[in-house]
């Protein structure tokens, strides 16, 4: 449940619970309605920092609303001051399965995930140890919006927390559990931080001791719902396209009617003491990699000195630029690096880290990379590595802040710590860091008595991190002023009509299709999609792992510039980028700003043309793939997606449309020399048969002309023909692969549909997918997860075929070796079910509106229109496809819906196979 990841302010769990919902509660007009009347209903105005405003209603409950008509979307938070942090005795995992139980509903709203899921809401809840989170975001629509906002203030107090509902999510919670005993990582975290913090709930799992869960008192955890999820505990974030006026009505009206609590929260006091040596736990469990963990206690997220640590996990944990890089991996220690720290609400920790492969060895490993990490009084931050930390610390931070969807989320955390305007005081305290700030921090906290690691070492003179303390918020706050608020945006329609008229579509010299979107963003972004075409059959057989390899080392230097400079030209242009090989052709995501774009397409220019391909990295890039490859060979999905795969696959090895086992990847991986990359580069790469996409702040005659500079002259050097795989019959199998020592098992099910995403049958199968395990509300997710509590997940999917008819249909899940033969019994049951007696009316009407939503609300993502636009160029398509399907969705009726389902979801020409430690009965 909390694999974590870093982000610009703490670290977020995984998702805990999809969510989908409707049910309008009635209001009155708010066309009748005065701002005036509206804002003094809505309670008073407490303060405005940088276009957020803060609100307090007399309940307690504080609402933050962030105007942003960038993107046609919303999106809504929820945030309770109540973690893993608030449990007590006996009570660990409480918070986290209430959250879960949050969503199985009221009397007012019996059916969650199926009213979510008709409305169109990305929806979900995250536990972590300072709060609990619910979230949705959608197509910009006020009804939706309304809805929600009714439906969080009635889950605030009415949610049912049933004895019935918990027994039947037990399993659920008990699958997720085990999905965390398969990583090798997150159990390694887990046991650190246990060893790490003595008395604190820190060093306990948010999902909890099993024990806990599986004994919990009903009374108790309704109790625990009663005292925590209370308008003076929580705050509502709204976020992205709404009437502001609009809002603050229906949030008075949804949330206005709850009364202030008469209760006073327990006061939480516990702190752990300063560390006084070094502590180690070592994890033994089968398969995986080694791994190594350095963990160091810091000071509280909302500390002045959180900041110089935010920026130490970067200076030590990055690669190429991090300390540990140049010390470990190109020392070839190890074979990759890492650092995150997490800022709470009470002293938090710092984590630097190393994987390794299995031929790499831990014990001179380890003593290296502590000698690393705590001779920093001897090796002192450097100003360079300081400003390069900062630079991509800030680039992160911004890029988040520009994202409406994502701003609420990052607010949540800030909330967690006390005040929501620590979001942009951290900033502020990142940007004022010195040199002297980051080195007084580091000699502090980098000293043997404050790890967690290794042995214990007596020490003559042992040495003190500072002692623990809490932050007064307040005084923190108390003469902090933000900076001026981002300038307003236009309304975005996401139309295809709109999408199609806005559009640019032109072509290089050299070839090259583009697509270029120009439309206002917030922190004038933009999102650009490319795709180099090359290739055919018989040219790109025998090359292995060479089009990997070459992809992984494009960002390692130029003709140029070095590793380290190239890296750092990447910050300076604000680019988050990604590359990919496939099949004949190599994708690049980057997003960079407006007025960085033409210099950021001539570095991406220099990078794809210009590699400087150097041998010694390609000893590196190799170790990490083949440690990765390592890890996967013993965990459950992963051989059985090589199984899976390989049933019924007709092409040779050699062949690029081969499918290899974990040998082969490992001897190709193996066999990569720098002239077969150089090689390859040579003769495939180009820009004749390519795809640029971009959407966001642009101008596309200062874009076109840098493109045309970077790629005009580019062209392909050799022919290009699509890689053709027309449709074959698999004959149906069942297979069963035993995975020792893991508490996770996976099913997964494969069915080849002779099919394109051209024919007419293709809305009504996708519906039909849709109602049978593609939505929230679907017959295997009702069934299995919510009904029998088998899987965390479970689901169907089609991989739909745009350039022949051989499309795929999918559906997996995951769940406890144990629950196997109910698991699979569930799924055929459901199928058989389905087929029989088809949808019903209301399934039926509730999906078409569902997937009508999602439809709508992915076009309203830059990211994934520039990709779609690349592949409308490739596919010579445009947006207006998109609308006749939409318009296709529409005149769908159930019996064509049904029909599909029968024609081509047929049980016995299945491929379905499960993996596991299955037990002898």
């Amino acid at each position: 449940m909390t694999k974590p990841t870093r982000l610009t302010f703490a670290l977020l769990p995984l998702l805990i619970a999809s969510a989908w919902v409707p049910l309008a509660h009635a209001s009155p007009d708010v066309a009748s309605l005065s701002r005036a009347a509206v804002s003094k209903g809505a309670g008073q105005k407490v303060t405005s920092v940088e276009g957020i405003s803060e609100y307090r209603l007399p309940n307690g409950l504080q609402v933050l609303l962030v105007p942003d008509d960038a993107k046609p979307t919303t999106t809504v938070n929820v945030t309770y001051r109540v973690g893993s942090r608030h449990e007590g005795y006996g009570e660990t995992g409480m918070a986290h399965l209430l959250e879960h139980l949050i969503f199985k509903g009221s009397p007012r709203h019996p059916q969650v995930w199926a009213e979510f899921n008709k409305r169109g809401l990305s929806a979900n809840g995250t536990t972590w140890y300072d709060r609990t989170n619910y979230f949705a975001s959608f197509a910009a629509n006020d009804d939706n919006l309304k809805w929600y906002l009714n439906w969080l203030a009635d889950a605030m107090v009415n949610s049912f927390i049933a004895r019935k509902d918990l027994d039947s999510e037990m399993t659920v919670v008990r699958n997720e559990m085990e999905m965390g005993e398969n990583n090798p990582g997150r159990i390694l975290l887990e046991k650190t931080l246990a060893t790490m913090y003595q008395w604190h709930n820190y060093g306990k799992s948010t999902i909890g001791a099993r024990s806990d869960v599986e004994n919990v008192d009903i009374g108790n955890l309704k109790a625990f719902y009663q005292r925590y999820y209370q308008p003076d505990n929580a705050t509502l974030i709204v976020s992205g396209k709404f009437d502001v006026a609009k809002v603050l009505t229906w949030v008075q009206q949804s949330f206005g009617a709850i009364p202030k609590p008469k209760r006073v929260l327990p006061p939480l006091y516990t702190l752990d003491p300063v560390q006084d040596g070094e502590r180690s736990v070592t994890v033994r469990r089968v398969g995986g990699v080694p791994l190594l963990f350095a963990a160091y206690h810091v000071v509280p997220g909302a500390h002045p000195d959180y900041a110089a640590v935010e920026i130490l996990s970067s200076i030590y944990g990055e690669a190429p630029s991090g300390r540990l890089h140049r010390r470990l991996t190109e020392q070839q220690l190890v074979a990759s690096v890492f650092g995150f720290s997490q800022g709470l609400a009470d002293p938090g920790q710092i984590l630097l880290g190393a994987q390794l492969s299995s031929e790499q060895d831990p014990a001179k490993a380890a003593p290296a990379m502590l000698a690393e990490i705590e001779s920093v009084a001897k090796q002192p931050i450097t100003e360079a590595e300081l400003a390069r930390a900062k630079t991509k610390w800030l680039n992160e931070w911004e890029q988040g802040f520009a994202d409406p969807e994502h701003v609420g989320v990052v607010l949540s955390e800030a909330v967690a710590l006390g005040d929501w305007r620590l979001f942009f005081l951290i900033r502020d305290r990142v940007k004022a860091l010195t040199l002297a700030d980051v080195q007084r921090v580091a000699e502090q906290t980098f000293v043997a008595s404050n790890r967690t690691l290794g042995q214990y070492v007596p020490t003559a003179t042992p040495q003190r991190a500072p002692e623990p303390a809490r932050v007064d918020v307040a005084a923190a706050m108390k003469d902090f002023k933000g900076q001026a608020a981002a300038a307003t945006v236009e309304a975005f329609d996401a139309s295809p009509a709109n999408i199609d008229a806005r559009t640019q579509r032109l072509a290089l010299s050299s070839g090259m299709q583009l697509a270029l979107l120009p439309k206002s963003t917030r922190g004038q972004a933009v999102e650009v999609q490319m795709t180099l075409r090359f290739g055919d059959e018989k040219s790109l057989a025998n090359w292995g792992a060479v089009p990997s390899a070459l992809a992984a080392l494009f960002d390692k230097g130029t003709r140029n510039l070095n590793r380290q400079q190239l890296h750092d030209r990447l910050d300076e242009l604000q680019m988050a980028w990604s590359v990919s090989a496939g099949p004949g052709r190599m994708s690049v995501q980057f997003s960079t700003r407006r007025d960085k774009l033409p210099a950021a397409i001539a570095l991406i220019s220099e990078m794809l043309r210009y590699p400087s391909l150097p041998a010694d990295v390609l000893e590196e890039v190799r170790r990490e793939a083949l440690s990765e490859l390592d890890t996967q060979r013993k965990e459950p999905g992963a051989l059985l997606a090589e199984a899976m795969d390989r049933h019924g696959n007709p092409y040779p090895r050699g062949d690029v449309r081969h499918a290899r086992t974990f040998d082969e990847v490992e001897a190709d991986w193996k066999a990569v020399q720098v002239d077969r990359i150089k090689a390859f580069h040579q003769q495939f790469l180009g820009t004749s048969h390519a795809q640029f996409a971009a959407v966001g702040d642009l101008d596309v005659n200062a874009t076109v002309q840098a493109l045309e500079a970077a790629f005009g002259d580019w062209r392909s050097p050799s022919p290009y023909a699509r890689l053709a795989e027309p449709y074959r019959t698999v004959p149906p199998t069942r297979m069963q692969l035993l995975t020792p020592d893991r508490q996770n098992a996976a099913m997964s099910v494969s069915l080849p549909l002779p099919l394109s995403d051209t024919h007419a049958d293709y809305p009504a199968l996708m519906l039909a997918n849709y109602l049978l395990g593609g939505g929230g509300d679907s017959r295997l997710w009702n069934r299995i997860r919510e009904k029998d509590g088998l899987s965390y997940s479970v689901y169907s999917s089609v991989q739909w075929n745009a350039e022949e008819p051989h499309s795929h249909w999918h559906a997996a899940a995951n769940f406890a070796p144990q629950n196997r033969d109910k698991v699979l019994a569930a799924f055929e049951e459901e199928i058989q079910r389905a087929r029989q007696d088809g949808f019903s009316v209301a399934e039926f009407e509730a999906g078409k509106r569902g997937l009508l939503n999602f439809r709508r609300l992915g076009r309203a993502q830059d990211g994934r229109l520039a990709d779609a636009w690349a592949s409308n160029l490739y596919l010579q398509r445009t947006f207006a496809v998109s609308a006749q399907v939409d318009q296709a969705l529409e005149r769908l009726t159930l019996s064509q819906v049904n029909e599909a389902l029968r024609r081509y979801i047929q049980p016995d020409q299945f491929v379905l196979g499960v993996a596991g430690d299955f037990k002898s009965p």
